[in-house]
């Protein structure tokens, strides 16, 4: 049992001993998880002629085996309904019974209206809010936290939060730096909130979210927002694909999740040995081996779906989540970590005893 636990009040944390917890607090709990992987399946030796690179160097370098991208057909929004349904069915939970959607994700299927919104009809959900969110890869931690905090406020008490990107798309297939990464995914949970009084406590600890906007230019789509708009000479160039400095990302994310995933532990008085499963962001596979050696964390611990889904962006933490509770890995009572990091920059942490 976690000797301390945090309790939200606004914006602040409060962190108080267990056994001065009001009875009656409502507890946000993730109830049910869900996922959708395009059938498309890329392998590297699909890729590698136009990077003129070998299927083993990629491998090498990234972790990746393969890759799912969209078909023709399909945009976030498809994704996102059927990664959803799967969600709901997991929560035995009616789409009724949502009241509010919060759908994380850089590739909409337009500009607006959100994406969001197109998951409410597809659901088949009440006339609730639905809106998107736009924190890159931490998108998904950024939407949870806005979900425990609307339900801890009364305004909700259940809700559908879903990472859905298309980013094969906004590929340039010769671009070394991005086109060997990214795949097409979508992860959803559902999250509620319950008057729990039992002694032990269950459901989201804590959140922690953070951004740094000197490194903005590091991971970019240059054009085609109000500063600069898309242009026959942009798309000439393939600035609208998508850029990516790997390197300098590279350094400062392993730094940037290390310390982050230490406060975090930190504050609730527990160690990385004590976390049952460790889900990150699935950016690369050398930035999960880095991250898990430098904190200790054994590898049966940490989730890991890089090497058959590549980077799904903001939906690769919700994917990997699912997966590990399919699977069997992660069990009531369980401590869960999730951690996450990109461009923005931006980064998440959050602290779950399943």
């Amino acid at each position: 049992m976690l000797p301390i636990i945090a309790a939200h009040v606004g914006r602040t944390h409060n962190f108080v001993r267990l056994d001065d917890v009001v009875r009656d607090m409502i507890r946000v709990r993730v109830i049910g998880t869900g996922s959708y992987l395009p059938s498309r399946v890329v392998p590297n030796e699909e890729i590698a002629p136009k990077l003129r690179l070998s299927p083993a160097r990629i491998q090498r370098l990234t972790g990746i085996r393969t890759r799912r991208w969209a078909e023709d057909h399909e945009a976030s929004s498809d994704m996102a309904i059927v990664a959803g349904r799967r969600a709901l069915d997991a929560a035995d939970c009616a789409a009724s019974s949502i009241d509010a959607i919060i759908l994380s994700t850089t590739s909409p299927d337009m500009a607006f209206p959100s994406t969001a919104c197109s998951v409410q009809r597809g659901l088949g959900c009440r006339q609730v809010g639905a809106f998107d969110v736009s924190a890159s890869c931490s998108g998904f931690l950024y939407g949870l936290s806005m979900a425990q905090a609307m339900i801890q406020s009364g305004q909700a008490k259940t809700c559908l939060i879903v990472a859905s990107e298309v980013k094969s798309r906004s590929l340039d297939l010769q671009d070394e730096a991005t086109a060997l990464l990214f795949g097409d995914g979508a992860g959803a949970v559902i999250l509620r909130g319950e008057e729990d009084r039992s002694p032990e406590w269950r459901g989201i600890l804590g959140i922690k979210l953070y951004a740094d906007g000197s490194h903005h230019g590091l991971i970019r789509v240059p054009v085609g927002g109000s500063r600069t708009p898309l242009s026959s000479d942009g798309l000439r160039n393939q600035e609208h694909t998508l850029r990516m400095q790997g390197a300098s990302l590279f350094r400062i994310a392993v730094r940037r999740i290390e310390q982050a995933v230490l406060e975090i532990v930190k504050e609730f008085g527990i160690c990385p040995g004590d976390l049952k499963q460790v889900v990150l962001h699935q950016a690369n596979g050398r930035i999960l081996s880095h991250v898990a050696d430098r904190l200790g964390i054994d590898r049966s611990r940490l989730a890991s779906v890089i090497e058959r889904y590549g980077n799904t962006s903001s939906a690769s933490l919700p994917i990997a989540l699912d997966d590990a509770v399919r699977g069997g890995n992660i069990s009531p009572g369980d401590l869960v970590l999730l951690g996450s990091f990109g461009g923005g920059l931006t980064w998440a942490t959050g602290l779950v005893r399943w």
